[in-house]
């Protein structure tokens, strides 16, 4: 059988040097529809990202590169200006109390969504009875539309009949203008978007219990460690990439928020609740005459801001690779 083998392998020509057999037939072609298969699934993914995201981009970068009026806006022709509308709304005076809002609204917005999603995940962990309707219950904030939430604290934060000053003035507190004092209507659109934002904490913090180990939790328990201590040493240990990307997308999220603020007070009064996002639409579509150009500006402001965000935290997740 093995002559046999070799006979197949090798054929000897007339003067008798060996001649390799031919070879065999060319490689099958089937990659190619496979191939093709997946650019297929791709598409639509790549038509939507060009469509909604890409195009957009563009659009806002080349609106905040020309000086734009209604009538240039609709039939073209507007003329290149450079970086002044990035110079217009740099040294525009509302530029730094209006980038001081927006940085208290998100900085505080996540440090108490995080820290009570935090504090309602680790309770709903202990799935005590009835745990499964408290924590549905508490997503209806999440679910309802930012619109509807707006005005339910509206409505709440009345300074004449707002339940918020009805039930001050049964423990004996005078009634506060919420909405329309300057020193309450940036603190009441932060206390709104904490509400709605909590429930969003919630959700991703626990899906990241659920992943840790009991058996660690009862290792530590024969040890000793006290709550505080398990927490410190386990539970935010392993919870850190969760924490980190609900971080960001709450970061990225608050830093764009406008239905909130812009119902609820409008960004007033007089610009004391004023956020990027506020300020970015009031120039754009708030005036008889719009400035779409100082407009996109702050719009683009405001992304570089979160890439910014997403950058330091693609840096943190490499180190934490690295270690």
């Amino acid at each position: 059988m093995h002559s046999t083998k070799q006979s197949s392998t090798a054929v000897r020509d007339q003067g008798g040097a060996a001649k390799t057999a031919p070879p065999g037939p060319p490689p099958s072609r089937g990659r190619r529809p496979s191939r093709w298969l997946a650019w297929g699934f791709l598409a639509p993914v790549t038509l939507y990202l060009i469509a909604f995201y890409a195009y957009p981009l563009f659009r806002n970068v080349e609106l905040s590169l020309r000086e734009y009026t209604v009538r240039s806006f609709v039939q073209g022709g507007a003329p290149f200006a450079g970086v002044d509308n990035y110079r217009t709304v740099l040294t525009d005076p509302a530029f730094g109390p209006t980038l001081a809002h927006t940085l208290i609204f998100t900085a505080a917005s996540l440090t108490f969504q995080f820290s009570i999603g935090m504090a309602l995940a680790l309770f709903f962990h202990q799935h005590f009875p009835l745990s499964r309707t408290l924590r549905a219950l508490i997503l209806v904030p999440w679910l309802l539309p930012l619109i509807v939430s707006a005005s339910t604290w509206s409505w709440l934060l009345n300074s004449d009949s707002g339940l918020v000053n009805a039930a001050l003035g049964v423990v004996g507190i005078d009634p506060v203008n919420w909405l329309t004092s300057p020193g309450w209507s940036l603190t009441s659109v932060i206390i709104a978007n904490i509400w709605i934002g909590i429930p969003f904490n919630l959700v991703v913090l626990y899906s990241g219990l659920q992943g840790i180990p009991v058996e660690m939790y009862e290792a530590s328990a024969l040890d000793g460690a006290s709550s505080w201590q398990r927490f410190w040493r386990i539970t935010f240990p392993l919870l850190r990439p969760v924490s980190t990307i609900t971080l960001l997308l709450g970061l990225i999220y608050t830093l764009k928020v406008f239905d909130i603020v812009w119902v609820m007070t409008r960004g007033g009064p007089t610009g004391s609740s004023a956020t990027l996002a506020t300020w970015s639409y009031r120039l754009g579509f708030g005036n008889m005459l719009p400035e779409f150009g100082p407009g996109a500006a702050i719009g683009n402001l405001l992304i570089v801001m979160a890439l910014i965000a997403g950058l330091v935290y693609i840096r943190i997740e490499r180190r934490q690779h690295l270690r």
